[in-house]
């Protein structure tokens, strides 16, 4: 009997944590640099290498297959909607957590300065991209959604949301034209679809090598030649790393459970078995593009959810759902203002929903790009960008936590239109 996947998945995580910490405690950093981690790098960048042709055809073929476009337009706004409900409760949770726990006052002004002064050279290194994303006018990402050259937009993952929208604008084109002159072009995508999902199938033959790499890299990075440093890091932000993971479960088993639980089908083993698989690539990649392709999958055949569903809000959802991200940065600003001694008053907090649900929608799905758009909400309420010096020792730990909250937000919200979607159809098939 062959062995689940997400149990290959989790024997690969595990062996690779081993082997990360061995690696470090024997100075073998360079060899797994060298020798491991590049088979990670392989096996990332070959999910990316499909991302975006699986979702220009999924979403076409979906779109295609729609009789009426007008359901296209309520599937849109439904999607949308739940997308922004639950990435304000996000950060409404890890408010009301960072507030009730306030990790920032365990903070010794000694220890601030001493890791505000640790990564002072990495904050300069992102300089530039920090003072380009203070640039950005509220109304950027909204003008960023349509692209100049779609072929440039193929060409990197950061631009998925621009070909959403292509594929929407070419699916939508072709369900308005008469059926004969455009039957082999749906057959041509259609096609292409078959084969991108055969390739999801070959890819994830390697995934236990893929995440033993990629988790062993991760150790031997954070850590170096010296497992102490890693220790002596928690030691000194463990107690932040702990609020923010907490908010996250919090998140996941109030917000997504009571989607899943109330208005799917689906019991909650049944739902988080499903796509355990997503759940521990997001993880091991910290990328929700590079996941996408698997939670496809995921919810395709595991859920049973349809592919039109599948393949208009997921897509979507890795580029505008970034729950995860959210609460983190609403975690972070008033962890970084508590260990400076600031005080936010409630308009402030405020504020940081409002920033942080904008600032979450605009931020690239691809790792560590959370800590950049952190810059936004430190600034609207007047918290000093440097400070992200703090957490930056274990920002890369907690990009790989708030990555699978995302994959399993985008998942829930799929489950939960997919049942909408049904209901609706049961309701006009009783009324014709």
């Amino acid at each position: 009997m062959k062995m689940k996947l997400h149990w290959q998945i989790i024997i690969g995580l595990v062996t690779g944590a081993l082997f990360g910490i061995f690696a470090a405690v024997n100075q073998l950093s360079g060899f797994t640099h060298d020798w491991i981690a590049p088979f990670g790098t392989l096996f990332v960048n070959l999910l990316k290498l499909i991302a975006m042709p699986l979702v220009f055809a999924s979403l076409v073929t979906g779109v295609a297959s729609l009789a009426d476009v007008s359901k296209l337009s309520r599937m849109g706004g439904r999607t949308i909607g739940i997308y922004l409900l639950t990435t304000v409760f996000a950060i409404t949770i890890g408010l009301v957590v960072v507030n009730a726990l306030q990790p920032g006052k365990s903070i010794p002004p000694e220890v601030s300065a001493d890791l505000q002064s640790s990564y002072v050279e990495e904050i300069e290194g992102r300089a530039a991209t920090i003072e380009k994303v203070k640039g950005r006018g509220p109304l950027q990402p909204l003008v960023e959604i349509v692209p100049q050259n779609i072929i440039a937009a193929f060409s990197e993952n950061t631009r998925m949301l621009q070909v959403v929208f292509f594929a929407l604008f070419f699916g939508v084109s072709l369900v308005l034209i008469p059926n004969e002159h455009t039957r082999h072009v749906k057959s041509l995508v259609q096609g292409l679809n078959d084969i991108i999902i055969k390739m999801v199938d070959l890819i994830m033959v390697t995934a236990p090598i893929g995440v033993f790499a990629l988790i062993a890299g991760t150790i031997t990075a954070v850590a170096g030649d010296n497992i102490e440093s890693v220790l002596s890091l928690l030691s000194s932000l463990g107690f932040y790393t702990l609020v923010v993971i907490f908010g996250l479960f919090l998140h996941v088993v109030l917000v997504y459970g009571s989607i899943v639980h109330f208005f799917t089908r689906f019991s909650l083993k049944e739902f988080f078995k499903g796509i355990a698989p997503a759940q521990l690539l997001a993880f091991s990649t910290s990328s929700s593009a590079a996941t996408l392709p698997v939670t496809m999958e995921c919810v395709e055949e595991n859920l049973g959810v349809k592919n039109e569903v599948a393949a208009f809000v997921l897509p979507l959802g890795a580029t505008i759902n970034l729950d995860g991200t959210a609460l983190y940065q609403g975690v972070a600003t008033v962890f970084i203002a508590q260990a400076l001694g600031m005080d936010l008053n409630l308009t402030a907090q405020l504020t940081i929903v409002l920033t942080a649900l904008l600032a979450s929608i605009g931020t690239a799905p691809v790792p560590a790009a959370g800590i950049v758009m952190l810059v936004i909400v430190l600034e609207s309420v007047g918290v000093p960008s440097s400070g992200i010096a703090l957490i930056l020792g274990v920002d890369r730990i907690l990009d790989m936590v708030r990555t699978a909250t995302n994959v399993t937000g985008d998942a829930a919200v799929t489950v939960l239109v997919d049942a909408a979607e049904q209901k609706a159809a049961a309701k006009a098939a009783s009324t014709a």
